[in-house]
């Protein structure tokens, strides 16, 4: 799959907080993020947190009271979410906490994956997951919509690459199978 602008990883997300402490707090305590150090240059509150290869950069917002309200949990919103190795840990860490959350889950092709949802302080979505028992499955080039020029002329190149790696492969088995 082509990388047209080199991307290695996902680094930090950004989030703007009624309360940069509760939220430190909130990230530290309950996610196991860390603090680290945060640019002196920057003029405005805020704080850097980082863990499992990401950082949460938290940006005190100007007017925190015109902040949206926090609504209800729904895992069909926008969320971040954690691979995790024990659900049932998880839930019962949440329930001593108090903190309110929705039971999910998907099923596909006789695999579970369980899913719990929570907002932090600001109204943020978290997911907690045991989402790496779901294989990752490319979907076959045949399957992808062509409603897209862009999409039509990547699909086109894999093909090509495809195609080239297969004459290749034939090529080493022809002189393979000669000698």
């Amino acid at each position: 799959m082509e990388n047209p602008l080199q991307l290695k990883c996902l680094n930090h997300i950004s989030i703007v907080c009624r309360s940069v402490e509760k939220s430190v707090d909130f990230y530290q305590n309950i996610l196991g993020f860390f603090p680290v150090k945060r640019p002196g240059s920057f003029n405005f509150s805020g704080a850097w947190l980082f863990n499992y290869g990401i950082g949460i950069h938290l940006l005190q917002s100007d007017n925190p009271d015109s902040m949206p309200k926090i609504g209800g949990i729904n895992p069909k919103n926008n969320h971040i979410s954690f691979q995790c190795e024990s659900m049932a840990l998880l839930e019962k860490k949440l329930k001593e906490l108090n903190i309110e959350y929705v039971k999910s889950g998907v099923e596909e092709g006789g695999i579970r994956v369980d899913q719990l949802f929570f907002h932090d302080p600001n109204g943020y979505m978290i997911e907690l997951c045991n989402c790496d028992i779901l294989p990752v499955t490319p979907l076959p080039v045949d399957s992808i919509q062509s409603s897209c020029s862009l999409t039509n002329r990547n699909v086109r190149r894999q093909r090509q690459q495809e195609q080239q790696v297969q004459l290749q492969v034939q090529k080493i088995e022809h002189v393979v199978w000669r000698n």
